[in-house]
């Protein structure tokens, strides 16, 4: 027999709790037929409503269902973090318990594991059903990340992914505390078949990712997986450096041939401000780097346990 982790992160999804179970577990004959045990668990990420209550409501109906739940709310990064950490499986796989990661994909993927494959990743085709500015600057995204980073990442990549044990303890071997899921899924390598499916619009409940926290965890992406802000913020005061030489000495000649007074205050300000926001902006990318090695040597944990069931 082998061992299938199913981890499943949560925050505030009390109505979608026992509907991902349901869905998951119609999964039971092929489990049973393919001498698979399952392992359920539930990352409760700090919720604030009754996703706990519902997730203990479902142990007491089956032995395979866990329940992790953090002190507080620390992302969904590291609510998957601890999922890996806790898991015990041959198979691990990473779902949403929104159901926009359809459980009913699961057999496909593991005839993929078993003609060799040590990952099983999901990307979506279509973004059917979300607001076309987050779709296009989700493209965006991942077009810059290909651009700038030797780290494999697809369009419309999902975090929904089946893993075999081996690949599962490189990700672990990763313990960095500013953590980047689906960069360190390309970083460590392994031989992956991507999976493509229609966009699933959530079962229940609202996205708890607006515009503005995905752009924070953009930012996280590119700062973690590439050095390319750095070059080009050093390529920008170089070349601030060569126009302001040449200008240096196109004012000195003008002044020695033709004799012409140093005017144009208001270009000059503008020049100044123009020069003085690339500064700030150079100092705010080397500012991003420096925060996050900040927090790295501080080496706090990257969760904190509150309940384990």
């Amino acid at each position: 027999m082998s061992l299938l982790s199913v981890i499943v992160p949560c925050y505030n999804e009390e109505e979608s709790v026992a509907l991902f179970y349901q869905e998951l577990t119609k999964n039971d004959p092929f489990f049973k037929e393919k001498e698979i045990e399952l392992e359920l668990l539930y990352i409760d990420d700090g919720s604030k409503d009754g996703t706990v209550r519902e997730v203990k409501k479902l142990i007491e109906q089956d032995s395979r269902v866990h329940i992790v739940s953090f002190s507080r709310n620390f992302g969904k990064e590291a609510a998957m973090f601890a999922g890996l950490e806790k898991s015990k499986g041959d198979y691990v796989v990473m779902m949403d318990v929104d159901l926009q990661d359809p459980p009913s994909l699961l057999p496909e993927m593991f005839e993929w594991i078993w003609q060799g494959f040590d990952s099983v990743a999901t990307r979506r085709v279509t973004r059917k059903g979300e607001p076309p500015i987050r779709s296009f600057f989700a493209r965006r995204f991942y077009h810059l990340m290909k651009k700038i980073s030797q780290t494999e990442m697809m369009d419309g990549a999902r975090d929904y992914r089946l893993m075999t044990r081996q690949m599962v303890d490189a990700i672990l071997s990763m313990r960095e505390y500013n953590r980047f899921t689906k960069g360190i899924f390309g970083w460590v390598g392994f031989k992956t078949k991507w999976l493509e499916y229609e966009n699933v619009e959530r079962a229940k409940g609202e996205t708890k990712w607006n515009f503005w926290k995905l752009l924070v965890y953009s930012l996280d992406g590119i700062t973690a997986f590439s050095t390319a802000p750095l070059l080009i913020a050093s390529f920008v005061g170089v070349l601030f450096c060569i126009i302001a030489f040449l200008m240096i000495i196109f004012i000195i000649v003008r002044k020695l041939i033709f004799g012409d007074p140093v005017s144009g205050w208001p270009s000059l300000v503008c020049i100044i401000l123009m020069t003085s926001g690339v500064q700030f902006f150079c100092t705010g990318i080397l500012g991003q780097y420096l925060a996050k090695a900040y927090m790295a040597v501080k080496r706090r944990p990257i969760y904190m346990v509150k309940e384990e069931i």
